[in-house]
């Protein structure tokens, strides 16, 4: 909250009437994109649960700070620090490419509470067929809203695309853990039963993202050139976009998936604590995950920069087309 009151201070210091002279590219993540570490410094500031906290008129002012200074009007007593802290707090709240605020619980400071809340019952509750479904549909449900909260670009989401993802990805995840649950109680061992929602998960992942974001790989995405002006809109640019979000979700999942089941069944093997106090199976696992996702959803987010990139030879040749010679890469947002 230290962070929030230096935003407040820095925002209602903006009546003094000289300007700052701060040289700052707030186009830009304040760490170098270029590099992996960068970008996980990057995303380290936007997953951060204690953006949450935030209230609609610390994120306003936040916004208002921001604004001011690209308009040239920020006080001259707005420190460096102070002005990233509230552009952080403003990247967390507001979506890149529209500008408007996200739902709550769809942002991705967000992502480490609400997962492992869900994770930790879905992995708990996995052997019967009504908590299976129950978990998985909320799940996706979760997953529905981050989609749509995070999508790529400045083209609204249709109703009817919004549903349908939703339930093809709900009926994938369902219907691959009640297939694998069917397996693995004959030929597999406990552990190897476990790992049955992570399967659900990147199957359902697999799905639910391309359907979402239909209408980008219909249209395209907004592409710009090196110096952020927009060019055109490309279906390529958004295939592109679409599956690295779908690796990068995949792969968030499995530290939270993987690492718990060998913990927890290591604990019921031995009799600890787990057979004296059923009750502390799902604390325990939200727990361990909770631990695991802290780290893992930034650095899975820093996988792929946020504004990736393709070469104009890739792209549609109608596209290209409209292109000056002297374009040789485009730009654009891959989305989360």
């Amino acid at each position: 909250m230290a962070d929030q009151i230096a935003v407040d201070s820095a925002v209602s210091s903006t009546t003094v009437p000289s300007t700052s002279t701060l040289k700052v590219n707030l186009d830009a993540p304040r760490f170098d994109q270029s590099t992996f570490s960068g970008r996980a410094k990057h995303f380290f500031t936007i997953t951060d649960p204690r953006n949450l906290l935030a209230t609609s008129s610390q994120l306003e002012e936040a916004k208002s700070l921001v604004l001011q200074y690209r308009l040239g009007k920020l006080a001259s007593s707005v420190t460096e620090d102070q002005l990233w802290q509230a552009k952080s707090l403003y990247d967390s709240a507001f979506h890149p490419d529209t500008g408007e605020k996200m739902f709550l619980i769809g942002r991705m400071s967000a992502q480490v509470p609400m997962n492992m809340t869900i994770t930790g019952f879905m992995m708990t509750f996995y052997k019967t067929t009504p908590a299976v479904v129950f978990w998985q549909w909320i799940n996706q449900s979760f997953n529905a809203i981050v989609n749509y909260t995070n999508r790529s670009g400045d083209s609204p989401i249709p109703v009817r695309t919004l549903g349908l993802s939703y339930v093809l990805a709900t009926t994938a995840a369902t219907g691959t853990a009640l297939g694998l649950n069917s397996i693995v109680k004959n030929i597999a061992s406990p552990l190897i039963g476990r790992y049955v929602p992570f399967a659900a998960v990147a199957a359902a992942n697999c799905i639910n993202i391309p359907c979402m974001r239909s209408r980008e790989l219909t249209n395209g995405i907004p592409i710009n050139d090196e110096n952020g002006n927009r060019v055109g809109e490309s279906r390529r640019a958004a295939t592109l976009a679409i599956t690295q979000v779908v690796v990068s979700r995949i792969v968030m999942a499995m530290p939270g998936m993987a690492i718990p089941p060998i913990i927890m069944n290591y604990m019921e093997q031995k009799g600890i604590l787990l057979k004296r106090f059923p009750w502390t199976a799902a604390p325990l696992q939200i727990g361990i995950i909770g631990v695991s996702l802290v780290f893992a959803t930034p650095l899975c987010c820093a996988i792929f920069p946020q504004k990736s990139s393709m070469s104009v030879k890739l792209l549609e040749p109608e596209v290209r087309d409209k292109l000056p010679d002297s374009t040789t890469r485009v730009y654009f947002n891959k989305g989360l």
